[in-house]
């Protein structure tokens, strides 16, 4: 699953990005756990948070369409779409701003390359001879 282990690298930066973003807030304000209050803190958090709440289980549907025997550009389409859409979210999320269009795509695109690679897993299944 060469191809999914890509997507996941490529997701394992941005969630490294996220993590140090919020470690950076906390060495500055002090604060050890929770958001201590701290607006900016607490988006950062809920940024990282969505990452790690949608990664897994998108990346695990395109591995096991991958090990099913999708089709390269079908496997790259689906890692490709969301790892755009997992740099798209966090961008758009603002405290202030709950309609931004970058948060929307992000989420939408996101929730399309999950659905789609359930979608494709359950038609290998119900096709496998």
């Amino acid at each position: 699953m060469v191809i999914t282990g890509l997507y996941t690298a490529l997701t394992v930066l941005i969630l490294v990005v996220l993590s140090t973003r919020i470690g950076l807030i906390r060495a500055k304000t002090g604060t050890s756990i929770n958001d201590g209050g701290d607006q900016e803190l607490a988006l950062r958090i809920r940024q990282h948070g969505n990452l790690t709440e949608n990664a897994a289980i998108t990346l695990l549907a395109i591995a096991i369409v991958e090990y099913n025997g999708a089709p390269d550009w079908a496997v790259h389409a689906l890692g490709a779409v969301f790892v755009i859409s997992r740099i798209l979210h966090p961008i758009g999320l603002k405290a202030d701003n709950a309609m931004h269009p970058l948060r929307g795509l992000g989420a939408a695109a996101s929730q399309l390359v999950l659905l789609i690679a359930a979608g494709y897993a359950a038609w290998q299944f119900a096709t496998a001879g």
